[in-house]
């Protein structure tokens, strides 16, 4: 049971979401082509479910069980349209399974920025007239919309495609966007006597308009000033082009909330994000899933960051890679660091360029500042992890950890080869291949003898005439 307007109704609500998308160049189903990471079939399914209706149809076409099996989760009924002939033909699919007392509200899998207010406002006029609900736009240059038809009294008449309209027509700004809500029962009783006497052959959901009138039955109409929430994907350009309009509108709430931008038309959110005030975004950032960035923070250029918690006051630098990672504040990441999942930077930490966490704790004040990789480590505070230090975690089959404590240092060039413990304030010498507990307050090393092989010498490069020669001899 939806609640518009204060008032309770049965809402059913139809998504189309079958169209082949002949003008993409590709197989693939047009509405699961994505936007921010998100497919468009799965924003408009959302803004529906926000309507709370009592059934979902999604009719679908092309692409097949593919489209349905993409979102297990969903509870709606998927309507299998065989033939695409047309809007009209698409709906009266779903109309079987729709009661005749419940209010319709069709929507598109490729127009996905329908808003929930503008849907609530369009479903209460509706209501208020007991009748038809059209949502309509004026464009000043309208190709491709059908054009809205009024009568004198500026009654909404009939809706004229432009491949049937004629040059007067033509010449008409408001356009309907196709989102429309009406009773079942009209819909039921009308819908079957469109006919397909038009351009492209199909029938047209548009043509029952007319019909409506016709019959005497109320039609109202809300204009929505936001173009941006009627905009469908035809073709790859226009998506590439929806994806920058929303990409720079995510971009300018943000700016208005006090985060630097330092050119938003390469900043890409791919998710949901809270950024806090006096952050600083460089160029080329991606921002993908959740992501939580803490005031003052300054993130360099080509930077991407996946689900991951970022403190206050945190540096990360150019080129680095962080996902699924929580990092307190006052740290320090990169340039060229891949901080995994899993990973916990404590405050003050640093991890420099060419270091690699996975599933580890780097503990307060600790570093591991270049050519490094840490993998199932927990680290204490103070540590000192030398360049090219390893912890050899993997055994071919299973992960075993590594545990450092408070104030160790650990050698360049040093293979921690776990399960290990060291010590607090251990000392581990440069070059040591480290495989028992390391004492605390001792320094360990762990080397081979040095030896000269003293009649050594090192290969030359053959003439490769004279090596083919001595083959054939």
């Amino acid at each position: 049971m939806s609640v518009v307007g204060g008032k309770a109704m049965t809402l059913n609500v139809i998504i189309l979401a079958a169209g082949n998308g002949r003008w993409m160049v590709s197989h693939f189903p047009k509405v699961m082509l994505t936007i921010s990471s998100e497919s468009l079939l799965s924003r408009v399914i959302r803004t529906a479910q926000s309507l709370h209706p009592s059934q979902m149809n999604i009719v679908y076409g092309n692409g097949g069980s593919d489209i349905p099996n993409a979102f297990p989760q969903i509870h709606a009924n998927w309507v299998h349209q065989y033939d695409q002939l047309g809007t009209g033909h698409a709906v009266m699919q779903a109309l079987p399974f729709c009661k005749d007392k419940e209010q319709i509200l069709v929507l598109y899998g490729d127009v996905p920025f329908i808003s929930t207010d503008t849907l609530k406002k369009l479903l209460t006029v509706a209501q208020e007239k007991k009748g038809i609900g059209l949502l309509v736009a004026t464009l000043p240059h309208p190709k491709g919309f059908g054009r809205i038809i009024r009568d004198k009294q500026n009654h909404i008449t009939a809706i004229i495609e432009e491949k049937d309209a004629t040059l007067e027509q033509r010449a008409i700004q408001e356009i309907n966007t196709g989102i429309i809500t009406a009773p079942v029962a009209f819909l039921k009783k009308l819908l079957p006597k469109i006919e397909n006497h038009n351009a492209q052959k199909e029938y047209y959901l548009t043509d029952v308009i007319a019909l409506f009138v016709q019959s005497g039955y109320p039609i109202a109409d809300i204009t929505t000033t936001d173009l941006m929430e009627i905009r469908g994907v035809n073709d790859l350009w226009q998506l590439m082009e929806l994806e920058r309009d929303f990409q720079q509108r995510r971009a300018q709430e943000l700016a208005y909330n006090g985060v630097i931008i330092v050119d938003h038309t390469r900043l890409d959110i791919r998710g949901n994000v809270d950024i806090a005030s006096a952050v600083q975004l460089e160029v080329n950032v991606i921002l993908e899933g959740n992501v939580k960035i803490g005031a003052g923070s300054k993130i360099g250029p080509n930077v991407y960051i996946k689900n991951s918690i970022i403190g206050e006051q945190v540096t990360v630098l150019a080129n680095s890679v962080i996902e699924g990672a929580t990092i307190e504040n006052h740290c320090s990441v990169g340039p060229f660091a891949r901080i995994r999942t899993g990973t916990l930077m404590r405050t003050q930490s640093k991890i420099g360029n060419f270091v690699e966490t996975k599933a580890t704790i780097l503990g307060e004040n600790s570093k591991a500042s270049h050519l490094t990789y840490l993998g199932d480590a927990t680290i204490g505070k103070n540590v000192n992890i030398g360049a090219g230090t390893i912890t050899c975690n993997y055994d071919g089959i299973n992960k075993w950890p590594t545990e450092i404590g408070d104030g160790a240092f650990i050698g360049s060039n040093t293979s921690l080869i776990a399960p290990i413990q060291v010590g607090e304030n251990a000392t581990i010498a440069a070059g040591s291949a480290v495989s028992k507990h390391v004492p605390p307050e001792q320094l360990t090393i762990v080397r081979a003898k040095q030896e000269t092989a003293k009649h050594w010498k090192r290969p030359s490069k053959k003439n490769p005439v004279l090596a083919n020669k001595k083959l054939v001899d």
